[in-house]
Order: structure tokens, then sequence, then C-alpha cells
């Protein structure tokens, strides 16, 4: 299974990027969001990656962060959603409009997405209402669990607190707390210490 890819970004399309890693091209699909995310060509790129395997098809989906990556997930065990559907609703909203809309019951918000009609983003929202409430999201909000970007020393921080065993959505709540304390290039030590007393608060 192919979690994450580091590489450079070789070429883009409409929903698909190529990225190099030490000379073999991976094709990934991604949501409109993470292609921009990605940025130009020849840009050093950290991908999230879901392997999708059926009878008649083998592909490797893309994603920004984590919590994209989770939001798939969720999103394509629901009856009638495909990962072509997750990653159109995944191009409409990102994360934390997702998570807003599936806690509110807001099947409007999820029907703006291409091929996704009201009848659809009602299950949607109805059968992941529940779930919503303890999803990270990305970008972040007062008070809203922070996706943090991959290798940095605050996702460090979250998968550190997750080995100590809290759960994903209070590491990441703490993490997110503590950078707004500490900023953005706080060191992995310092983040640690205050997300830890955060955590068990």
């Amino acid at each position: 299974m192919i979690a994450k890819l580091t590489g450079l970004l070789d070429d883009t399309g409409a929903d698909w990027a190529i990225i190099d890693v030490n000379g073999v091209g991976y094709l990934v699909h991604c949501s409109a969001r993470t292609l921009d995310h990605l940025g130009i060509r020849g840009d050093k790129v950290v991908v999230h990656t879901e392997m999708q395997v059926s009878e008649t098809d083998q592909r490797l989906i893309g994603f920004a962060s984590a919590a994209e990556r989770n939001w798939f997930r969720l999103l394509t065990a629901v009856q009638g959603v495909g990962s072509k559907v997750a990653l159109a609703i995944l191009s409409a909203l990102n994360t934390e409009e997702l998570q807003r809309a599936c806690a509110g019951g807001d099947a409007a918000m999820v029907a703006r997405a291409n091929g996704v009609g009201p009848k659809l983003a009602s299950r949607i929202v109805n059968e992941l209402k529940d779930k919503a409430g303890g999803m990270p999201t990305a970008p972040g909000a007062p008070g809203i669990a922070v996706a943090a970007p991959a290798g940095s020393a605050s996702a460090d921080a979250v998968s550190a607190l997750q080995n100590l065993g809290f759960k994903p959505a209070v590491a990441a709540t703490a993490v997110g707390k503590a950078v707004d304390q500490l900023g953005e290039d706080a060191p992995l030590g310092d983040l640690m210490r205050v997300a830890l007393k955060l955590a068990t608060g």
C-alpha cells in the first residue's frame, strides 16, 4: 500500500498529477484543491495517497493533507459515492466547509459539487453527521482541529501525540492551539510540551 509520495511535480492535467519519485512517475488522481496546492512543474511536493483497486481499474488518489484523505475515505464509504464523486465534493468544498455541512445537515452545500444531486447530498450529510465532529480539518478556524502540513514539526507533534494514545482529533486540536501560541516556526520539543499540556488539560 502506497500511503505517501515525496517527489517532484512532473506534470498535471484537469484531475491528475504525475509525481516523479527518484525517476519513477506516479499518476495520481486529485481534487482541484489538491492540484492548486501542489504548485508548478518542478516543485517538490508531498502527497498523501489512497490506493483503489477494482476488477477493471487500479488508481492512486492523491491529497494535499491527511485530513482531505480521511474525508475521502468517509465519503466513499457512503453508498453511491465513488472516487470521482468524492473528488468532485473535495474540489467544491474544503474540509472545514464539508465538516460544517455534514455537522449542520446542510445538503444544499454538498450538492454544489459536480455530479451530486439533492438525494445523494442528503444521504451524505445524514450518514456523516455523527462522524463530522471528530474529523480534523484544513485549513483551520478557531476551535477546529487543523491538519498540519506533512513533514512539518506540527505534523510530527500530532503523530507523536497519537502514538501516546490521544485520539487524532484531540491531538490535532492540541497541536493547532500550540501553534497559535508559539508560532508556525516553533521547534518540535516546544510544540510537544505545550500540546501535551493542552491535550491532558
